[in-house]
Parts: structure tokens; sequence; C-alpha cells
């Protein structure tokens, strides 16, 4: 058994077709989608074997067709079929659920793949991407302040330094100077010092788990072509050799992140103490220091800045290069800083109280709001001008899909670091009168919540009353589509039904425009409200009149138990997701379109499964292919079929030819192809139909994910087949005995539809093919 592995892994290179350069073998590779498989599901067989790869992602066979190969007569006018599964990339142990708190991250790299397609607008295309690096900046410093303001104001500075806060939580008592025995650790510097190691532990973290994903998933190094000459298309960058090998910007990012946070910390502790240090009859030395820990911030935020604009992604060659000097000093340098600023922050200062809210949140937190605005109204103002060079009809948001998207990353950054300064504050304070919480811009950003809340209620009630106008007309194109049949209404309804709530994934542009708008009005409504709260004209500092306290309290109340419920829940399911296939087939979809894309903005974003699934899929065609010189079908289903697409476009254009591609329930166009129009825009899936030998779409009117491919009409052939008649029979029939279920956006090969078209296509690929070279296997998946 041992043997007939190696030679079904290494295609079989002592066969007769090795030899004679064609051979009658024909492959098909399966990949499964959304919500993972086994693959003795997959291959229909209880005995299966590993051909090759290991526990997170392999490809597997049938026992009895191990060594397929060596045995090329018992396979003619058959497959042999295999199973890439590659599940255990996005599911597993539940504690990945914590990579949710990563989401903000995810989106704004969502934001940069999002992009409109372009012609002869390059130097726009880098200040896109620019942009949105910026963005993803600005995402790491909040969060990082945001744990600063939690652990260095309301924890170490208001309520360790308040009687009656640090009385209500004994853990603190060794911080407090009202108590009985004031220790050390009670200065206001010293108190800062050792707080600060919480959000520096926080930027370490996120440092370790960026490093660590990414040697575990994203390592993998794709199929080199340098032995061919390069005919790029320039229709879609996936198929360039370095798209699926990021390390480099991944680790300079990297560097850059970290540093930022790290020089977050120090700047938060030291310029507490550096604004005592310049007060009058402050120490002389000590000021000297500050200013001189200041000047060196100042110079290492601009290295950051720097490091952050100078490069974005190479993707037209294989770069192995690291910036190995920069990847390691950069950080050590910020960690540096930090070490002199707690230092410098735990000298003696005799007179040094905490009193009120430490100095500097309510700038440090609007300054990135309105930056974070700016930097969103600037990248729609470039994804405008990139638009109109190539205009989609069908492209998200008329091109401005990552704009949008990149305004929800900086509001789901916002509404969890206003959400958890705010709980933290209500738990350290139980009466609300010893400290003064959390800066005003922080407590506003939890008021909108509830305005936003209803904004989303209005829009789910307008889509509901949309989708119940559907349902009504599909009543009618439910007994067009079964005539003949008795009636059944309850039947009928749930046909219609299911239909019309498919259609719901068209209308997401419409939801993310709604929500991204109100988002902003919002957002720039908290950033004056909170200045105006914060000094209002003609009244002392931090006061309202009535009527906005009034209002600005309940609403802020309510947002910020919203926060706490919204968070549980979050974690929640986050943990059945990743431990209940049914969860991850609900809104698995998400996540898994998020986590295709290399993280080319945020390195600290979850990592991409699909840098190690790509070039899997990729080595795996090319050396069946090579070794057999066989017929292949590449066989997707739902984001199977992305996966599949991608590695097809990997190949050399010779070895694209002799591929037959075979998708169903797939996302190409209804999703990717409108969201990320750049890679996966009618120019992309058109030159990918002319490239590969033959490709067949099967989907279904019930399905709310896959989708016709709306290929133009000069493809040639045409890619969709009529929509899939689901379910298979309106009533009982001879061959349907009992209630046809209706499968939606599973189990495409129950339908007789999917065996004809995968005869199709294996009929097309005759064994004299020209050119003996590299091709993909061929794939179906299980959904």
């Amino acid at each position: 058994m041992e043997r007939a592995q190696e030679r079904a892994s290494a295609g079989g290179t002592d066969g007769p077709a090795a030899r004679s350069g064609e051979s009658a073998a024909a492959l098909e590779l399966l990949v499964h989608g959304v919500g993972g498989t086994t693959p003795e599901k997959m291959l229909d067989d209880p005995r299966t074997v590993r051909v090759t790869g290991d526990h997170t992602a392999a490809v597997f066979r049938r026992a009895v067709d191990a060594d397929a190969e060596s045995r090329p007569g018992e396979h003619r006018g058959r497959p042999v079929p295999e199973a890439y599964v590659w599940c255990n990339l996005t599911s597993g142990d539940s504690s990945r659920a914590l990579w949710l708190l990563l989401l903000p991250f995810m989106v704004v790299n969502l934001a940069h793949w999002m992009r409109p397609t372009a012609r002869g607008r390059g130097r726009t295309v880098r200040l896109y991407g620019l942009l949105v690096r910026l963005a993803g900046l600005t995402l790491t410093v909040l969060l990082v302040a945001a744990a600063c303001e939690v652990a260095l104001d309301l924890v170490a500075w208001q309520c360790a330094g308040t009687r009656a806060c640090a009385e209500r939580h004994s853990w603190l008592g060794f911080l407090s100077p009202d108590a009985a025995h004031a220790g050390w650790w009670s200065r206001p510097g010293r108190r800062l010092a050792l707080a600060a190691a919480v959000p520096a532990a926080l930027t370490g973290l996120l440092w370790y788990l960026s490093h660590r994903t990414w040697s575990a998933y994203e390592s993998q190094q794709p199929l080199s072509r340098t032995d061919e000459p390069e005919e790029e298309t320039g229709r879609t960058a996936l198929g360039r050799p370095g798209f699926w090998y990021g390390r480099r910007l991944v680790a300079r990012l990297r560097a850059a992140h970290t540093a930022a946070g790290l020089l977050t910390v120090a700047a938060a502790v030291g310029s507490a103490a550096a604004r005592f240090d310049r007060a009058p009859g402050g120490p002389a030395v000590l000021d000297v220091l500050g200013r001189g820990l200041q000047a060196a911030f100042v110079a290492a935020d601009a290295a950051v800045l720097w490091v952050v604009c100078r490069r974005g992604r190479s993707e037209n060659r294989l770069d192995r290069h690291l910036d190995e000097h920069l990847v390691r000093r950069l950080p050590l340098t910020a960690l540096a800083l930090l070490a002199l600023t707690v230092v410098y922050a735990g000298w003696e200062r005799p007179g040094w109280r905490s009193a009120g809210r430490l100095a500097g949140g309510h700038t440090t937190f609007g300054g990135i709001a309105l930056l974070q605005g700016l930097l969103v109204i600037a990248l729609g103002v470039t994804a405008r001008l990139l638009y109109r060079t190539h205009p989609d009809p069908r492209a998200a948001m008329r091109g401005l899909g990552g704009p949008a998207v990149a305004l929800l990353a900086c509001a789901l950054g916002g509404v969890m670091s206003g959400g958890v300064a705010q709980r933290v504050s209500d738990w350290l304070d139980g009466t609300g009168a010893s400290i003064d919480g959390p800066p005003v811009l922080l407590t506003w950003q939890a008021s909108v919540i509830p305005l936003l809340l209803v904004v989303v209620l209005v829009l789910c009630g307008r889509l509901g009353r949309r989708t119940w106008l559907l349902r009504r007309g599909e009543l009618g194109r439910v007994e067009h589509d079964y005539p003949g049949e008795p009636k059944d209404t309850a039947r009928t309804r749930r046909i219609a039904t299911t239909r019309a709530m498919a259609a719901l994934t068209d209308r997401g542009p419409l939801v993310v425009a709604v929500v991204s708008v109100a988002t902003l009005v919002l957002g720039a409504g908290a950033l004056l409200g909170a200045q105006f709260t914060e000094k209002a004209p003609g009244q002392a500092a931090g006061h309202a009149p009535t009527f906005v306290q009034g209002a600005a309290a309940t609403s802020q109340a309510l947002g910020s138990w919203l926060i706490g419920f919204g968070f549980i829940l979050f974690v929640t399911w986050g943990r059945r997701a990743y431990k209940d296939a049914s969860a991850r087939r609900t809104i698995g979809i998400l996540w898994d379109v998020g986590t295709f894309w290399p993280r080319a903005a945020h390195p600290f974003a979850p990592p991409c499964y699909a840098e190690r699934a790509v070039p899997d899929l990729t080595w795996r065609m090319a050396a069946w292919t090579r070794a057999t010189g066989g017929r292949l079908v590449l066989s997707g289903h739902s984001q199977g079929s992305v996966l599949a697409a991608a590695a097809a476009w990997q190949l050399g254009p010779a070895d694209r030819k002799r591929i037959a591609l075979l998708t169903y329930g797939s996302p190409l166009e209804r999703l990717y192809g409108r969201w990320f129009p750049a890679h996966f825009g009618p120019a992309a899936l058109t030159g990918l139909h002319h490239e590969v030998d033959c490709w067949r779409n099967l989907y279904r009117p019930t399905d709310p994910i896959g989708g016709p491919v709306r290929l133009p009409g000069d493809c040639g052939p045409e890619v969709d087949r009529p929509p899939l008649k689901d379910p298979l029979a309106y009533g009982r029939t001879a061959r349907h005995p009992l209630p046809a279920p209706i499968l939606g956006h599973s189990d495409y090969q129950a339908d007789p539809a999917f065996a004809e078209e995968r005869e199709r296509l294996l009929a097309r690929l005759r064994p004299g093919l020209p050119g003996p070279r590299p091709q993909e296997d061929s794939g179906r998946s299980s959904a």
C-alpha cells in the first residue's frame, strides 16, 4: 500500500502514460466548499487513503484507486476521483473563535482587494493601496490606545488614585496612595508604568499570532514557472507568480504595526509624566529627558510611516527576500523606547497626584476618528477615479465598495474601543460617582449604537417587504416550472419563500451602502457632540444643556449594554461556528471570503488559508499532469470553486488549456465578481473561460450563495447551464416516492445534471491533446 501511495503521489511516473507522452487516464479533483466535509463523504467510500498532504490539508483517494496510474486499463471511461480537504484551515479548535476579535483588521484588509477595475492608472492604484494601509495602521493605534485607556487611565490613574474606587476593588490596594500603608507603586508614574504592561502584552500577542499563523498557514511557496515564458494577460493579478506569497510585505507591516503599538503605549505613559515636568517648578533634568523622549517618539513614528508608505505588494515575481534588519530593528527600537519611558515615568516626583481623567485621551481618540474619516473620504475619491476609467455596472456600489467597507472597519474598531472602555468604567465605578470614566468621545461612540440599530431595523423592514413582494411573484414562476402537477399551496409557498430569501444576497450592496452612510453621519455627529460636551460655549468644561445630557446619558447606557451583549453573542456564535458545521454554513461564507485574501493592508488580520490551499492545488495538478499527460476535470463547490479558479490562474497558459472546469453553487460572480471587480470582474472571468479548455457552471434559484457567471456573449460556448430545478420533483413520483427536499446550496451531485455535465467535460478532454506539460486537477466538492 505504501508503494501504491507513493506512485499515486508522484503521478505514476513509471506507468505507460509517462513513457508515451499521452494517456487515457482522467482525474477529477474535488474541492469542497464552506463548512468542510470528510474525504469519505466526498468520495462516497468509507475506505480512503491520503495521497499527499498533512493533517491540515491533504489530497485523498479511495483505497482501491491508490495506485490507479499503474492500472490504466481498469479506469478507462471513468475518472479517478481525488478529494482535496482544506476545512482544517478555517475550522478546528473553538479557541480560534478569538480570531473574531481581529474582525476590524480583516475587514480593512478586505477593502484593499475591493478596488475597481482600472486601466492605465498605476499611480492611482498604488495610492488606493497606500490609503488602505494607512487606515489599517490607524486601527492598530486605536486598538492599543483603547487598551491604554482601560489599563492606564481607568484602572491605574482614576480608580487606583481614588479612595472610593480603590476600596471597592481590593486588588488595587497596593496601587492606592490613600491606603493605610501606601507602597512604592502608589506613585502615579509607577502605577502607569506597571499598567503599561497590559497594552504592551496585547501588542506582543498580536505580533506573535501574526508570526505564528504566517508560519502555519501562509509560508507555502507557489509553483515556480521559471521554466516557462511568462504570458501575463493582465486580466487579473491572481495569475501572477508572487500573488500568493506576500511574505516580505507582511513581515514589513508586522514590524511597523508592532512598533506603532509599542510607541502608542510609550507615548501614553511618557506624555503624562512630561506634562507634569513641564509645569512651573518641575524638575529641569526630567523635563529635558521628557522632551528628548518625545523627539525620539516623533522620529520613530516617522520611520513607521515610511515603512508603511514605502512599499506595497510585489506580485509580478516570487519575492523571497526579507528585510531582516528592518523587521528586527524597528520593533526592538520601539521596545527600547518603551523601556526608557517606563524608567522615566517611574522616577520620583514629589507632589504629583492623579486627578480626573488622564490628559490627552480626548485629543488622541478624536484625532484618530478625524484621520480615519479623512482617509475614507480620500479613498472614496480615489476609488471613484479608478471606476471611471473602466465602469462596471455590476460592481458593488459603483466602485465604492472598498471605501464603504474601510469605513465599517473603522466603525467596528471605534465601537469595540468605546464599548470596552465604557463597560470597564461601569464595572469599576459601581456608584457612578467615584471616577470620571473614559473620554467623552468614547461615550458618544457608544451612544450612537442605538441610533444605528434603528437604521438597521428600518432597513431590515424594507428588505422584508421587498422579499414578501418577490415571494408573491415567485408563486407564479414555481407553478410555471412544474407544469401539470397537482397544486399544493403549502409546497408552492415554501419553494417561493426559499427563492425570495436566496435573492437577499443580491441586496448586500444596498445594506452596506446604507449602513456605511449612517455610520459616517453618526460618527461625525459623535465627534461634534463630544467636542460640544467637552467644552460647551459659555459653560464649564465637560457640561452641556440638560436635554443633551439626558438624551446622551440614556443612549450611552443603552449602547453600553448593547455592546456588552453583542460581545458575548459575538464570541458565543464564533465558538459555535468553529464547532458546529451547520453554523459554519450559515455564517461561514462571510468569514471564508474575508480570510481568502492575503494580508496586504493589515498584518494582524486572521491568516489567509488560500496561501496554503492555492499552492497545494497548483502543485498537485502540475505534478499529476506532467507525469501522466492525462485528462483533468477541476470540480469546485461554493468556496472551493473560487480556490479552483485561483489555482487555474496560477498555471501556465498551455496547462490551463488542458483543464475542464466544473463549478456549482459558485459565488465567483455573485459575490467575488461584484465586490472584487479588479480580480474577479468580467474581464478576469472571460479570460479564464478562454484559457481553460471548457467550463460549465451549475446553480439554483434557491441558492443564496451560488449564482450564474454571467459572462458576455462573445465568450464562446455558454458557461452557465439553465437554472437547476429545486426541488427535483414538486410532488411524489415513481422516481421520488417521498417528498424531494429543497436543497438550496448543498448536494448538487444529487441532480442528474451534475453527472451529465461532468461526462460532457471529460468527453472534450481527449488523450491526444497537444503538448506534454502540466495540467490541473479537477475537483468536485461536498458542501
